[in-house]
């Protein structure tokens, strides 16, 4: 019998061979990428086991829009894109939401999804779940691409991981049909395709005249303001920014996913005076938020004045690297275009021993307004009604975060977004994550399971008991997870509240009215998690603080007063009536 080691080894046997399946592991693994957000079925299952295989961390979801959530706000927290992966068809149009949302509030976010053949989808002959996914998702996202032969996959994901980072990030589609898995090249061919990216995000430094014009402004300003949106909490530039507003001495106004970059009981916020200093701020800085619909424009009441000669009044600094968004709404008069990061170094190095801080008319009626609206908020919360009111549950909230503020804080809802925007504190940058720029709901579970699984660190989420519906099934996902996710109900049995009646005195309910005493607490616990039913803020807060203790999945279905909603929320001019 002949030594088979002796024999000499054929080209068949020194060619080891890759395929699409591992290229595309490879290439994302290549980049620092480690962990992807998804849904396994036809044709993306056997990818998902083998990333798994291959050491990247598969978050599975019950729902494509949860997954893409997940993966969005994994990039603004990571500042490299979150990868979602769905299957074709249905669940990329599941995706296309998250991916949509992502690219609107610019979180860098990458949506992979199996596609059909081409040649199929481009004559129509009906292949299984046909669509041209491509065209579909191509204007609403930064960027979209299809990869058509494994040799191009490198290139491909490169690509997408450029567009989704350079620039104002957002999000980008990656189309990969279902054949290109399958295909299979030499394993050292395939590995010099594989391309790593490098510096995807550059800096882009302000002109010196911008910098200097901004200067400018601010010095003459008399009651001057900076305000900071979720883009300066993304850009991860902290102590600067902190910097900035304390050697300036300007009072901060941060926008909702800003909260906590400076603490919200430093002296200068003026969050709680955020009625007075709008109007009445005479030059602007806005780092990293823009005069969209949250900041009305830019116009009308919010800012002082309802006509165009108001407007003009006020004068706006932009930090922007987008010199698109300048002009968008009213005249910016000093634009600096750059990262966010490079801009406020350059303010911070132009800003001299002799600068003069703001007037003390200025700071002082801003402090005088904050002490009685903090007062006032005070009086309110150290109420025990009975039952449970949004101030008295997020009383409790607020303490809990207060001791913790490691915690990140998921939100969303209406009554129980604006609320708890108003009512608990942040401490640290890039705690709290909410509905951004679109004010969309169902962000809420994927957000939860993303910030977990990126950072390690215990979540607390907020949830309306309307806006839990929309993602609730991934209570789920948190249970197979096992992650430190404490999910707080604010339950008041509806949408806004659940006092609504049908006016044709049917017996249907009225549309806004959910089943009454709903317990969501035993939800979680068909899966094996913690589940507590809060009547009381003592209760509420004995639950709260052993989820964090423990670190076990947990629902807390707090009670509260049925009536004690609004419509809308502080959006109820957005929701016509008839009279």
């Amino acid at each position: 019998m002949q030594d088979q080691s002796s024999k000499p080894a054929t080209t068949e046997d020194s060619q080891k061979m890759t395929d699409g399946f591992h290229l595309v592991i490879d290439a994302l693994k290549l980049n620092g990428i480690d962990t992807i957000f998804g849904l396994p079925g036809i044709p993306i299952t056997d990818l998902t086991r083998m990333a798994q295989g291959e050491g990247m961390r598969v978050i599975s979801f019950r729902h494509e829009q949860n997954a893409g959530n997940a993966a969005a706000i994994a990039g603004f927290l990571t500042q490299k894109p979150g990868i979602c992966l769905t299957v074709s068809a249905p669940g990329f149009l599941n995706g296309l939401t998250a991916l949509t949302n992502a690219t609107t509030n610019c979180f860098p976010m990458i949506l992979i999804s199996g596609s059909s053949e081409r040649e199929i989808v481009d004559l129509q002959q009906g292949d299984y779940e046909e669509m041209d996914q491509l065209a579909i998702a191509k204007p609403l996202c930064k960027a979209a691409f299809r990869v058509l032969h494994a040799e191009d996959i490198g290139v491909g994901v490169a690509r997408a991981i450029r567009a989704a980072l350079s620039g104002r990030p957002g999000g980008v589609y990656l189309d990969l049909p279902a054949k290109l898995f399958a295909q299979s090249m030499e394993a050292e061919v395939g590995k010099k395709s594989l391309i790593k990216v490098v510096d995807p995000a550059p800096r882009q430094i302000p002109a010196p005249d911008a910098v200097k014009r901004a200067l400018d402004l601010l010095k003459g300003a008399k009651r001057p303001l900076i305000l900071l949106g979720k883009g300066a909490a993304y850009a991860q530039a902290d102590a600067d920014i902190r910097a900035l507003v304390e050697k300036t001495g300007i009072p901060y106004l941060p926008m909702s996913m800003a909260k906590g970059l400076l603490p919200d009981t430093h002296e200068l916020s003026a969050s709680a005076a955020r009625s007075y200093v709008l109007p009445e701020a005479d030059v602007v800085l806005l780092i990293g938020a823009r005069l969209n619909w949250l900041l009305s424009q830019g116009k009308g009441k919010t800012w002082g004045g309802k006509n165009p000669k108001d407007w003009a009044a006020k004068s706006f600094i932009q930090i922007d690297i987008s010199p698109t968004e300048i002009d968008s709404n009213v005249a910016i008069a000093a634009p600096v275009i750059g990262d966010i990061g490079s801009c406020v170094s350059a303010l911070l190095a132009g800003i001299g021993a002799n600068w003069a801080k703001p007037p003390v008319e200025w700071t002082g009626a801003i402090a005088e307004r904050k002490e009685k609206n903090i007062a006032k908020m005070a009086e309110t919360l150290a109420k025990d009604p009975s039952p449970m009111n949004f101030h008295s549950a997020l009383a409790v909230v607020r303490d809990i975060i207060k001791a913790n503020p490691e915690a990140i804080l998921v939100n969303e809802g209406a009554n129980a977004l604006d609320f708890t925007r108003s009512i608990v504190d942040m401490y640290q940058p890039r705690k709290r994550l909410d509905v951004g720029t679109w004010g969309i709901m169902g962000i809420g579970m994927g957000f939860a399971v993303a910030a977990a699984v990126v950072t390690g660190k215990p979540v607390i989420a907020v949830e309306g008991d309307s806006a839990f519906g929309f993602s609730g099934m991934e209570v789920e996902t948190i249970c197979r997870y096992k992650l430190p996710v404490c999910v707080v109900i604010l339950n008041n049995n509806g949408v806004y509240g659940g006092t609504d009646v049908n006016r044709s005195g049917g017996a249907d309910v009225a549309p806004t009215v959910f089943v009454k005493g709903a317990r969501y607490d035993k939800l979680i616990e068909a899966f094996g998690g913690v589940g507590v039913n809060a009547a009381t803020p003592a209760e509420l807060r004995r639950a709260m603080d052993e989820a964090i203790r423990s670190g076990k999945p947990t629902l807390i279905n707090a009670v509260i007063d049925e009536t004690a909603g609004t419509e809308s929320g502080r959006i109820t001019s957005l929701n016509p009536k008839k009279k």
